[in-house]
């Protein structure tokens, strides 16, 4: 399959589109109760009830503080033994094409990604499969390698500027 998502914006949390507002956000996983609005029928794209299927797979949701009802985005993750593996990312319905309500909602979640990597002790290393069409387009936006065929790395180095960028708050 590989990672489809486009990087609209590298925000400092997300921000509504029409009024430039920005908004602190959380990332907590998915509950059974969630999966109930997230289905193809409500505009989702992927099958996000399989991805729990797999054991060594986690499923994160992307709200807005104190909103966790209203999700913004998701991201299935694993943990390896050196790095965390993004297997699948995905903006909200409303939150796709040109008239989405907020921007920044796919890098906020690969940061996550990075987040969770440092707190495993994979120093911010994470890797991922990418569309053919979008390997530059995630070298100039996430600072991704370019590790051959169509397999991605978010090396320490930028992991730390994604992590500065959303977690600024935090010390690593």
């Amino acid at each position: 399959m590989g990672i489809d998502i486009e990087i609209d914006e590298l925000t400092n949390s997300i921000k509504n589109v029409v009024s430039g507002d920005s908004f602190s956000t959380d990332v907590s996983r998915i509950s059974k109760n969630d999966l109930k609005s997230i289905t193809k029928k409500n505009g989702w794209l992927f099958d996000w009830k399989s991805e729990l299927k797999f054991p060594a797979r986690d499923v994160f949701k992307l709200t807005i503080v104190n909103n966790p009802s209203i999700i913004q985005g998701l991201i299935c993750l694993e943990v390896k033994p050196d790095h965390v593996y993004m297997h699948l990312v995905e903006s909200s319905p409303f939150n796709k094409g040109k008239a989405k309500m907020y921007s920044g909602v796919p890098g906020n979640l690969v940061a996550f990604a990075c987040k969770l990597s440092f707190q495993r002790g994979h120093e911010g290393n994470v890797s991922f499969i990418s569309k053919t069409q979008l390997i530059d387009h995630y070298v100039e936006s996430l600072g991704a390698i370019h590790f051959g065929g169509r397999l991605m790395i978010i090396d320490t180095n930028a992991a730390l500027r994604l992590m500065e960028r959303y977690y600024s708050n935090l010390i690593l």
